[in-house]
């Protein structure tokens, strides 16, 4: 069928705004979702504007804009916000002149510099001349990057993370995550993360805003993540649709509909995006 004549399912037709998870909610892997490519269609040709977020700092925003138009799904940077770019665009805008010492592989590192932030390596960050240390998901980490970042820890560093995810779905399982990173550096050095950038700090919900233009009530936040995208939604006043085609199951998002309570009226449980149209 045509996405001129599907029509976005009555329980949804409300919101203007629709804001997408990426692993697990519009793809796996190099693999779509099925459902996805013509869910963002059919929203789009209704007129609404569709954005997608990631806690993921493994790439650039046009880098996943890039991925989806690879997939079938016609985007561009503007329509992608992820972790690494709202962390640098809050340390541009908080601490200009930090020494920051960060986890990361090569894209985040970019992103730090085209954000003008002052980066350390990990023999620079050794000595404890740190005034930011980051920790992230990082499949380059080594015990030396550990190490640089407990070296700046003990001297007094502020500790944020990119996201606290536990694990990031794939499409043959999970792979740990940032989570792991910063309690390791907790455990290690005592102390506890100050600020993480990404879902579901409101920052992420700031930065799809700017861009979409449209009030939280008339936005919807899918996600298979409860406590960052599903939590995010709602306590930004936001719709919410919970998707069991990545890593949460229907009986974990029931339960974590009561903990929200009255917000938690607000959390649809959906298989797929794919529900969001008929």
């Amino acid at each position: 069928m045509s996405v001129t004549k599907r029509r976005i399912a009555p329980e949804f037709a409300r919101y203007d705004g629709f804001i997408f998870d990426l692993d697990g909610t519009i793809y796996l892997g190099e693999r779509l979702i099925p459902g996805a490519l013509e869910t963002v269609q059919t929203l789009r040709a209704h007129g609404r504007r569709v954005m997608f977020l990631s806690n993921k700092p493994l790439e650039r925003r046009g880098d996943y804009a890039r991925k989806l138009k690879r997939l079938g799904i016609p985007a561009d940077e503007r329509d992608v916000i992820n972790s690494g770019y709202v962390l640098a665009r809050y340390l541009r805008a908080n601490y200009p002149e930090a020494r920051v010492y960060s986890m990361g592989e090569p894209p985040l590192l970019e992103e730090y510099r085209d954000h003008g932030i002052h980066l350390l390596s990990e023999d620079e960050a050794m000595t404890g001349a740190v005034d930011i240390v980051v920790a992230t998901f990082d499949r380059t980490l080594t015990y030396k990057k550990l190490q640089a970042a407990f070296n700046g820890l003990k001297a007094g560093a502020r500790f944020f993370a990119t996201n606290s995810d536990r694990t990031c779905p794939v499409e043959d399982g999970e792979l740990p995550d940032a989570a792991g990173v910063i309690a390791f550096l907790e455990a290690t050095t005592g102390r506890k993360v100050e600020l993480i950038a990404g879902k579901p700090n409101p920052l992420m919900v700031e930065a799809a805003a700017e861009v979409m233009g449209l009030p939280p009530e008339r936005c919807l936040m899918a996600g298979d993540r409860l406590e960052t995208d599903m939590r995010m939604g709602l306590e930004a006043g936001m719709g919410a649709a919970a998707v069991l085609s990545g890593v949460s199951t229907r009986e974990e998002a029931e339960a974590f509909a009561r903990r929200m309570g009255e917000a938690g009226s607000r959390l649809h449980i959906i298989a797929s995006v794919a529900a969001l149209i008929e």
